[in-house]
C-alpha cells in the first residue's frame, strides 16, 4: 500500500458572535492511549501472573479490556518518565534538602527521616532521567496482574487499555495449554537504559545479561530483546526427539513504524554442549518469524539463542518460543475443495499423529485445519471452501502439446512439483468473452511465487502476470499471488501456463487455480477498530472498498442494530472509488465501556442486492513509509466526556453531493448548534483530495455558516467523487504565570462537521 500523503489543509477563520445566552467552551477532541507492547504477550490456562504495557498517552489507566472470556486484568500502576519541568523541580527540591543537610550538620536538627527518604526518592528518580526518550511511543508503562482461567479457551486474544481519554489500539495476547517461563530479570548494573547504542568499537555484542537459564520441555519462554541482546536457554534432550523451535515476534507486533525492517526480525539457533550450531532460522519461508526443526543427534545438553538479526533491541522486541516435541503442520493438499462435499485433505509436517483429515465445508471462505500430536494441537493452516467445479492437476502437463484440458468455469487444485516444472492448461474460448484467472496459494501458506502466463493457439502472449496486491491481506508485504483478466480476441484454445517466479518446486508448492468468467464482488476494511468520541460529537473513519473481478458499483453503507443515537454522515463509496472517509456520530450519553458497532456494505452486484461487513482493522506504518490494514476482531466506539442531552449537532443545509466544477467554486452552508459560538474558530479541511481547498468561511448569521469550496482546474480530476471532512481548531492558551500574560498557545482539535459528500465536476464553458 502506498505512503500516504501530508495532509494538505487550508484554513479560514471564522469569527462567530458570541450567544446570547450562554458561551461554552467546545472540548478539544481526545488523544487516545496508544500501545506498543505487552509483555509477557500471553499465559497459562489457570495461571496469574504480572505484566507490563509499553505505549503512550496511558496516564490514568481504568481497565484493561481483554477479547473472548476468561481473562482478567487489574491495572496496578502506571509509570511515566518525567519532564523536563519536573525534573528542574526536583533539583530544586533536592537542592532545598541539602541545605537542610548541612544546617542538620550544625546541630539545628533540621533534617528528618522523612527528608532523607524525599531524598533517595528524588535521586532515583532523576537516575533514570532522559530529556529525550529514544523511544516516546512506548516511554510510558501500565503494570498489570493477570488471571488467566483454567477454561478459558487457547488461541489469539486482543488486549486494549482504557483511559479518560479514551480507548486503545489492540494488541495480541495468546492463551496456550503449555507450560510457561520468561527470561530473568537482569540486573539492575547490567539492564540497558533507553536510548543505549551498541558499542561503537565494531566489537561483537555480547549477551547481556546472561539469560542462560534452564528450560524443560515442552515450554513457552517469554521474552525481550534489547540492544545487542542475544537470550541463551539451556534444555535436555534425547536422541531421536524430533523437536520444533516456533517463534511469535512478529505475529506478535506485526508492525514497527521506525524499524527497517519493520518489524522485530528473530533469528533463532540451536547449539550443541560445545556451543557449535546445529540448526539455524531466521524466518519460516515467507513469514519473518523463524521455525527451527531440529532432530536431536545424541542424549545431552542443548542451547537456544534468539536476538535480532541486525542486533537491534528494545522493549517492544517482545517474543514467544514455543519449544517442544510439538505437532506442526508444513503443508497440506489439496489447499481447498468444494462447498457441501468432504475432502480428504493430506497433512504434511512434523510430530503428526496422522497424515490426513477429513474437512467438510459448509460455507464459502477458509477454515482452520489442526493435527494433534498425544494432547498437542498444531497451529492452524487455512483451507479454502467454494462453490464452483473443481478438478485435479494431472502430469504430464508441461507444455502446450501436453496441456490439461478444462472446462470453464473450474478451480484447478495442483503443485508444482519440482524446481522448473511449468502447469499447463487449455481451455477453448469465445471472441469477446471476458476471462479471469486468479492463483490463490501465498494466501493459503504456500511457498509458492506464482507466474501466470496466456497464450493463443499461435503461442502469442495475451497477458502476463507476477505479483497481484490483495490490500485485504493486510500481514503480507510480499504479494506473490498472480492475477489475469482480459477479454478474448477471438474464438479458439487458449493455454494458461503456471510456473514459479522462483523456478522452485517440491510437494509444499501447492496452488489453488481459478479460471471463470468474473464474479464480480466486494469486501470492506473500515479504521481505525477503535474511536473514540465525547457525548454527541463527530469522528471521521476510513472505509476501504476492496473490489474483485471488475466491481465498481457505488456501495451504501450502513450501521446495522447501532444503539440510538450512532449515525454516519456521507455512508457510501461512490461509484469506482476504493475509499471514502465516512463520519461517525456518537448520542449524547458518555458510556462507561465501549459500545461495539457493526458496519456494512450493500450494492447492487449482478442485478442482486449484496450485503458484506466491513471488517474493523488498524492502519499500520512500518519502515517509516509501508502502510498495511491489519484487521482487528470488532469496530468499537467510546463514549466520553460530559453527557450532553440537549446538545444538537451541526447540519448540512445544501443538498448533497456538492458539485465542484474544476477550476470553479461551491458553495456550502452549515448549521451549527446555538449554544457553541465563538469569537474564534478556524475551520481546515482535513486531508483532501487533490485540488480541492477551502477558500472562504463567512457568517450568515443564526448560526449558519456558508463554506466556499474551490477545485483546482489542473489537479482536481473530473469524475472524483467522495467526501469532505471539515475539522475545528480552536486556540487553547497555555497557564498563566503569577503577574504574566498566558503563553505557549497551541491549537487544538475542537470536533469534526458531518462528512460533505461532493464531486469534482467538468468546468462549465
Amino acid at each position: 500500500m502506498s505512503a500516504h500523503h501530508a495532509p494538505r489543509r487550508l484554513a479560514a477563520r471564522l469569527a462567530l458572535a458570541l450567544c446570547a445566552l450562554t458561551s461554552l467552551t467546545l472540548p478539544a477532541q481526545p488523544v487516545q492511549p496508544h500501545l506498543g507492547y505487552v509483555y509477557p504477550a500471553g499465559g497459562r490456562q489457570g495461571t496469574e501472573f504480572e505484566a507490563a504495557l509499553g505505549g503512550q498517552f496511558l496516564n490514568g489507566a481504568t481497565n484493561l479490556i481483554i477479547s473472548g472470556t476468561g481473562v482478567t486484568a487489574v491495572v496496578r500502576e502506571t509509570e511515566k518518565p518525567i519532564t523536563p519541568a519536573q525534573a528542574n523541580d526536583l533539583r530544586e527540591q533536592m537542592k532545598r534538602l541539602q541545605a537542610k543537610r548541612q544546617a542538620d550538620g550544625q546541630g539545628t536538627n533540621a533534617f528528618t527521616s522523612a527528608d532523607r527518604r524525599e531524598l533517595l526518592d528524588i535521586r532515583k528518580k532523576l537516575a533514570t532521567f532522559i530529556r529525550r526518550p529514544a523511544n516516546p511511543a512506548i516511554a510510558e508503562k501500565v503494570l498489570l496482574a493477570i488471571t488467566v482461567a483454567p477454561d478459558a479457551d487457547p488461541g489469539q486474544r486482543e488486549l486494549r487499555i482504557l483511559n479518560a481519554q479514551g480507548l486503545s489500539n489492540p494488541l495480541s495476547f495468546q492463551v496456550g495449554r503449555l507450560p510457561e517461563t520468561r527470561e530473568p530479570t537482569p540486573p539492575a548494573e547490567l539492564s540497558f537504559r533507553p536510548g543505549k547504542q551498541l558499542p561503537r568499537d565494531g566489537s561483537e555484542p555480547r549477551d547481556t545479561p546472561p539469560t542462560d537459564m534452564q528450560v524443560t520441555l515442552p515450554v513457552v519462554i517469554n521474552g525481550q530483546i534489547l540492544p545487542g541482546e542475544a537470550d541463551r536457554y539451556r534444555f535436555h534432550a534425547r536422541r531421536g526427539e524430533k523437536l520444533v523451535f516456533q517463534v511469535a515476534a512478529r505475529d506478535l507486533i506485526p508492525y514497527l513504524a521506525d524499524a527497517v525492517p519493520g518489524w522485530f526480525q528473530a533469528s533463532l539457533a540451536v547449539l550443541d554442549a560445545k556451543g557449535r550450531e546445529l540448526a539455524y532460522d531466521d524466518d519460516y519461508r515467507f513469514h519473518p518469524d523463524p521455525v527451527v526443526f531440529f532432530t536431536v543427534p545424541s542424549d545431552g545438553e542443548y542451547s537456544l539463542v534468539i536476538k535480532d538479526a541486525l542486533y537491534r533491541g528494545r522493549e517492544d522486541f517482545v517474543y514467544r518460543i514455543t519449544a517442544g516435541e510439538l505437532p506442526f503442520i508444513t503443508s497440506i493438499f489439496p489447499l481447498g475443495g468444494p462447498v457441501g462435499r468432504p475432502t480428504t485433505v493430506q497433512l504434511r509436517g512434523w510430530n503428526l499423529d496422522t497424515n490426513q483429515v477429513m474437512v467438510a465445508p459448509g460455507a464459502p471462505g477458509s477454515l482452520p485445519v489442526t493435527a494433534r500430536h498425544g494432547d498437542h494441537v498444531s497451529p492452524a493452516v487455512p483451507f479454502a471452501a467454494d462453490t464452483l467445479p473443481e478438478c485435479a492437476e494431472t502430469e504430464p502437463n508441461n507444455t502446450p502439446a501436453s496441456a490439461q484440458p478444462i472446462a470453464l468455469p473450474m478451480i484447478i487444485n495442483g503443485r508444482v512439483d519440482a524446481p522448473g516444472d511449468a502447469d499447463v492448461f487449455k481451455f477453448t474460448g469465445r471472441a469477446g468473452e471476458r476471462v479471469v484467472a486468479e492463483v490463490t496459494a501465498r494466501r493459503l501458506g504456500s511457498p509458492l511465487d506464482s507466474v501466470l502466463r496466456l497464450t493463443d493457439a499461435q503461442g502469442r502472449e495475451l497477458a502476463y502476470n507476477d505479483d497481484c496486491d490483495d490490500l485485504g491481506e493486510g500481514l503480507e508485504t510480499h504479494h506473490a499471488d498472480s492475477y489475469l483478466s482480459l477479454t478474448l480476441p477471438a474464438d479458439g484454445d487458449y493455454f494458461l501456463t503456471l510456473r514459479d517466479a522462483q523456478k522452485a518446486g517440491g510437494p509444499d508448492y501447492a496452488y489453488r487455480l481459478r479460471v471463470s468468467a468474473p464474479r464480480p464482488d466486494f469486501a470492506l476494511r473500515v479504521s481505525p477498530s477503535a474511536v473514540t468520541l465525547r457525548a454527541g460529537a463527530t469522528v471521521p473513519l476510513s472505509v476501504r472498498a476492496l473490489r474483485r473481478d471488475g466491481f465498481t458499483n457505488e456501495i451504501r453503507l450502513l450501521l446495522r442494530d447501532a444503539p440510538a443515537g450512532f449515525t454516519l454522515g456521507g455512508a457510501r463509496v461512490p461509484a469506482g472509488e476504493d475509499q471514502v472517509r465516512v463520519t461517525l456520530s456518537g448520542p449524547p450519553a458518555v458510556r462507561d465501556l465501549p459500545v461495539p458497532l457493526v458496519l456494512v456494505g450493500a450494492a447492487n452486484v449482478d442485478g442482486k442486492t449484496v450485503t458484506r461487513e466491513a471488517l474493523a482493522a488498524e492502519d499500520e506504518m512500518q519502515a517509516f513509509f509501508y502502510r498495511h490494514l491489519v484487521t482487528a476482531n470488532h469496530l468499537e466506539a467510546m463514549l466520553i466526556g460530559r453527557s450532553r442531552p440537549r446538545a444538537p449537532v451541526a447540519q448540512i443545509l445544501d443538498e448533497m453531493p456538492v458539485r465542484i466544477p474544476a477550476g470553479g467554486e461551491a458553495h456550502v452552508s452549515v448549521r451549527l448548534p446555538p449554544n457553541l459560538f465563538f469569537a474564534k474558530v478556524e475551520l481546515e479541511l482535513n486531508d483532501p483530495p487533490a485540488g480541492v481547498a477551502m477558500q472562504k468561511v463567512s457568517s450568515n448569521g443564526g448560526g449558519v455558516s456558508e463554506l466556499l469550496l474551490a477545485a483546482d482546474a489542473v489537479k482536481a480530476k473530473p469524475g472524483t467523487r467522495g467526501n469532505l471532512i471539515v475539522t475545528a481548531f480552536m486556540d487553547n492558551p497555555g497557564a498563566a504565570g503569577k503577574g504574566k500574560a498566558a503563553t505557549n498557545r497551541r491549537r487544538v482539535a475542537a470536533g469534526t462537521l458531518p462528512a460533505i459528500p461532493f464531486e469534482i465536476t467538468t468546468a462549465a464553458r
